[in-house]
């Protein structure tokens, strides 16, 4: 098995091609469609640079892995499908995020919430034969109930649930996101993988500076990870996450990047005019009136 990573500093994303050398049969995980929200114009440097090496190593794509419905950039899995006939997949718990996010844009009566914009849901725990590679989709819920991590031969691929030992965890301030459930997820599924097992993480903030990471061992984590160790016990984590989430500010492309990629990193429909509208809510905690002054919700009435 080969793995090859791709770093976006734009949105600190790694994306991976895993492909089986004897058969070149291969995979993408987390691909990334580049996004400039100040001329909101969409890019595919990003996702050209996968292509190409999917190209020239003669490969044949067969899944886009989405680990889940990423808040931080738009998935790029929609040019991979139609450039290399690939299928889209995501956990099944997917339903769960379009059903939230339906109701927070407002989206159309007709936007499914049954999962079906992707090619395949993935259960907890089902396996994917690609070559010689056996893909498990391992359940990580937690920064969203949807998260799925990828154990591939000996290396798990974990989105946002864990990060490098010296950064730690995902965020859980998410809708329908739980700090009790990822301590769950990285303690009773990820930590009971072998110590020798690698880790491939969804994102690398460079803590203090430093150089760009992705890869470490389970063992590591176990023994070193700052913010969830095997050590940890769960009430002081679910402190610290809570506390920690309540300071960050929301994702830059939150909004952008959520509502297409709970369509399978499909961009809006055209309007009649021919143009494609992304949906910003205002002031989505506290309404106001046209004036921008608060109002009274109905909720608190």
């Amino acid at each position: 098995m080969e793995i090859k990573h791709y770093f976006d500093p734009d949105t600190w994303t790694l994306t991976y091609l895993v492909y089986d050398e004897a058969s070149r049969d291969a995979v993408v995980i987390d691909p990334v469609l580049d996004y400039d929200p100040v001329s909101s114009r969409t890019g595919t440097h990003s996702v050209d640079e996968v292509s190409d090496d999917v190209r020239r190593l003669g490969l044949k794509l067969q899944y886009v892995l989405e680990t889940h419905a990423h808040a931080d950039h738009l998935s790029g899995s929609q040019i991979l499908k139609a450039r290399f006939g690939a299928e889209v997949v995501i956990g099944h718990n997917i339903q769960a995020v379009q059903g939230l996010f339906k109701g927070l844009f407002d989206l159309p009566e007709g936007f499914a919430t049954d999962g079906s914009q992707f090619d395949r849901l993935l259960s907890d725990y089902e396996e994917l034969k690609v070559g010689s590679l056996s893909i498990k989709a391992l359940p990580t819920p937690g920064h969203t109930p949807a998260c799925m991590s990828y154990l591939i031969d000996d290396a798990v691929f974990t989105g946002d649930a864990l990060f490098m030992e010296d950064y730690g965890t995902g965020r859980c301030d998410f809708p329908a996101g739980s700090s009790e459930a990822l301590y769950e997820s990285v303690h009773g599924v990820l930590y009971a993988l072998p110590d020798a097992t690698r880790v491939f993480v969804g994102h690398d903030y460079q803590p203090d500076g430093r150089d760009v990471r992705f890869e470490t061992t389970i063992g590591i984590e176990k023994a070193k990870n700052e913010q969830l160790s095997a050590a940890t016990d769960k009430a002081s984590f679910v402190a610290f996450r809570d506390a920690r989430d309540a300071t960050l500010n929301a994702p830059r492309l939150l909004f952008q990047s959520v509502q297409v990629n709970i369509d399978a990193g499909r961009l809006p429909a055209a309007h009649d005019n021919g143009v494609r509208y992304m949906r910003i809510p205002v002031n989505l905690k506290q309404p106001t009136d046209e004036a921008g002054l608060p109002v009274a919700s109905e909720a608190a009435e």
